[in-house]
């Protein structure tokens, strides 16, 4: 999983089963803190070990800008899975988002996002 990552250049990577169905994220962080500090074999441990399983925030592959904002904000999370019923169709980041809104209110995404 970390070679995905940082392949993609990426914070999180979308755990799906084999039908597409979304059912964890994997994380930087969750390998940092799930694996290296617990001092567990990469060779071995699966992602599914590392992957969060609990309840990932996602929005609909046809929900509005404002929306991604506004979930992004009230969960403050930088990355959305999108999905369209239980299929991951896409991921949505708070970059993504930044590029789709005026400038004037980047900064207020940034930190409505990061808790400042």
């Amino acid at each position: 999983m970390a070679r995905l990552l940082a392949a993609g250049d990426m914070g999180l990577l979308p755990v799906c089963n084999a039908e597409g169905r979304l059912e964890g994220v994997g994380t930087d962080r969750g390998i940092a803190v799930k694996a290296v500090v617990k001092g567990k074999d990469p060779s071995t441990t699966t992602v599914g070990e590392l992957a969060d399983q609990e309840e990932v925030v996602t929005i609909g592959a046809d929900d509005s800008v404002e929306e991604a904002i506004e979930t992004m904000k009230r969960h403050q999370v930088r990355r959305l899975p999108a999905i369209d019923g239980h299929k991951l169709v896409s991921m949505v980041s708070q970059a993504d988002v930044a590029r789709s809104i005026p400038a004037g209110r980047v900064g207020e995404l940034v930190g409505a996002i990061s808790g400042g």
